[in-house]
C-alpha cells in the first residue's frame, strides 16, 4: 500500500485509517482472493458429482489444501498472481495458472488440473466474486455501520421527544414541532432505506461464454448442467440467474447501488438540517479539549462532522448512482465496459461508509439548548394563529382564514395581540379560555407522542 500521504485517492490516503473494513472486500488482493475461492469451489463442486467421472472425489488433504488457497491467500500471493498477469495480459487467467502452480506438487491435484476453470468464461467467477464481495461488505459492514447512526438518531429521538420547537417551512415560521419528532421523522425513513438494501437479492451466474452452457454440453452432453450450476451458485449463499449473456446483466447491482443512494440522500437530508439548528442554536456542539475550530478565530465550533458526512455522501452518490446507470448495459453479448467501471464499488462504498461515520461524530457531539429553542418559540405567536383559525370555523364563524390573515399575515404577532383578538370572539367560553392558555411551546400536537413510539 502507497504511503497515505503520497496516495491518489483519499480513501486510501487522508480516510484510509477509518476504512479497513472495507479493504477485506474491495481491495484488489480481495477480489483476486475471492476469485480463487470460486475457482476452487468449482473444482470441487465437479469432484462431488459423479457424472463427473474424470474427476473423483477429493480426499481430506486435498480438501484441505484447495480451501487453504482462499482462506490463507497473502499479499505475496496476491503478487503472484498479479505477476502472471503481466505475462497473460488477463486477470482472471492469471488465477487459474496461480491455483495450477499451487497444486503442482499434489499428484491427485495434476490429475485433475485441465478441470481447474472448466467450462468457464471469465465472467463466471468474476460475477461471483463481486457478488460475494458484496454481499459480505452489505451484511458485515454497511448494515451494522447504517444501524448505528439509526440507533442513536433513535436514542436522541426519545430523549428529545417533549422539547418544543419552532417549525420552518419555506425557511418561515410554522407550526410548531418537537425535536425529537423532527429526529423520528428521518429514523423511519432510514429504516425504510435499510430494509431496502438489505432486501436487494444477489444474483449468480455460472453458465459460460454467452449463457447457454455451449462448452459444457458439448464435453458432457448427457448431463444437467443447468441444475448442476444453479445449485452451485446457490451454494454460495446467491441466487442463480439462468437467463444472461456472457454477463450477468448486473440488474441487482443497480438495485443495490441504488438503494444505497437512497439511504445516503436521507442522511445527506439530516445533515444539511442539523447544520441549519446548530446555525440557529438550537443545538451546541461539545467542545472537545486540544480541537481549533478556525486557523484564525479562536471562538469557532463548526458543524464539520456533518459537513464532512454530507461531501461523502454527495461523491458516493455521484458513483452509486452512475454504476446503476451504467452497469447493466453491455453491447450486445458482452463489452468490457462494467468491469473497469465496477472495479469503483469499493470507492462508492467508501465514501458512503465515510459519511455514516462522520455524521455519528456529529451526532455524538450535539446538545440541545432548550433556552435557545423556546426564545425562537415565544418570538412567534402567530404560529397560533393556525390553532385559533380551526376553532373558529368549528364553530361556524365565516371568514376565518381571512380575520387572521389581516391580522397576521407578514408580521410577527405578540401574545397580548393574540389575546386581545381572542377575546373578542363569539365562541364558548371554555374554547376561548382553551386558546388563552395555549402558548406556541404547547402547540405541538402528537408530537412527542410520536417521538417516543419510534
Amino acid at each position: 500500500m502507497p504511503d497515505p500521504l503520497t496516495a491518489l485517492s483519499p480513501l486510501d490516503g487522508r480516510y484510509s485509517s477509518k476504512l479497513p473494513a472495507l479493504r477485506g472486500f474491495f481491495s484488489e488482493h480481495a477480489l483476486i482472493r475471492h476469485r480463487v475461492l470460486v475457482e476452487v469451489e468449482w473444482l470441487k463442486a465437479l469432484a462431488r458429482d459423479p457424472a463427473i467421472a474424470e474427476v473423483p472425489p477429493f480426499s481430506e488433504p486435498m480438501l484441505r489444501q484447495l480451501d487453504a488457497l482462499a482462506a490463507t491467500f497473502s499479499v505475496a500471493d496476491g503478487e503472484a498472481v498479479k505477476a502472471i498477469e503481466a505475462r497473460t495480459n488477463h486477470d482472471v487467467k492469471a488465477v487459474e495458472y496461480w491455483v495450477r502452480e499451487k497444486l503442482a506438487g499434489n499428484a491427485e491435484a495434476v490429475n485433475v488440473a485441465e478441470f481447474i476453470h472448466f467450462a468457464c468464461t471469465s465472467e463466471d467467477v468474476n460475477n461471483l466474486a463481486y457478488a460475494l464481495m458484496l454481499k459480505r461488505a452489505r451484511d458485515e459492514v454497511m448494515l451494522p455501520a447504517l444501524d448505528s447512526v439509526i440507533a442513536r438518531l433513535g436514542a436522541f429521538a426519545r430523549e428529545l421527544a417533549e422539547v418544543p420547537m419552532l417549525a420552518h417551512t419555506h425557511g418561515q415560521p410554522a407550526s410548531p414541532t418537537t425535536l425529537g419528532k423532527e429526529l423520528a421523522n428521518v429514523v423511519q425513513r432510514l429504516r425504510r432505506a435499510r430494509a431496502r438494501i438489505a432486501a436487494v437479492p444477489l444474483l449468480g451466474k455460472m453458465n459460460g461464454a454467452v449463457g447457454n452452457y455451449n462448452a459444457h454440453c458439448i464435453a458432457y452432453p448427457k448431463f444437467d448442467w443447468e441444475r448442476f450450476c444453479a445449485r452451485f451458485v446457490e451454494g454460495l449463499g446467491l441466487q442463480f440467474n439462468a437467463y444472461t449473456t456472457q454477463i450477468e446483466p448486473h440488474d441487482w447491482i443497480a438495485e443495490l447501488f441504488d438503494a444505497y443512494a437512497g439511504a445516503n440522500t436521507i442522511l445527506l437530508d439530516l445533515d444539511r438540517d442539523l447544520w441549519g439548528y446548530i446555525s440557529l442554536g438550537y443545538f451546541r456542539q461539545k467542545t472537545v479539549k486540544g480541537e481549533v475550530g478556525s486557523s484564525t478565530m479562536p471562538h469557532k465550533v463548526n458543524p464539520i462532522d456533518f459537513e464532512n458526512s454530507e461531501g461523502n455522501l454527495g461523491v458516493a452518490n455521484a458513483l452509486l448512482r452512475h454504476l446503476a446507470d451504467k452497469l447493466p448495459v453491455s453491447r450486445w453479448q458482452r463489452d468490457i465496459s462494467d468491469s473497469t467501471a465496477l472495479r469503483n464499488a469499493g470507492t462508492a462504498l467508501g465514501n458512503t461508509l465515510l459519511g455514516y461515520g462522520a455524521c455519528l461524530r456529529g451526532l455524538a457531539k450535539l446538545e440541545a439548548d432548550p433556552r435557545r429553542i423556546a426564545a425562537d418559540l415565544d418570538a412567534n405567536w402567530e404560529v397560533l394563529t393556525e390553532a385559533v383559525q380551526q376553532v373558529m370555523r368549528r364553530h361556524g364563524m365565516a371568514g376565518a382564514y381571512e380575520k387572521l390573515k389581516a391580522l397576521a399575515r407578514g408580521r410577527r404577532l405578540g401574545q397580548k395581540e393574540l389575546a386581545a383578538f381572542l377575546r373578542r370572539l363569539p365562541i364558548p367560553a371554555g374554547e376561548k379560555k382553551r386558546l388563552l392558555a395555549l402558548t406556541p411551546a404547547t402547540y405541538t400536537g402528537l408530537a412527542a407522542r410520536l417521538a417516543k413510539r419510534i
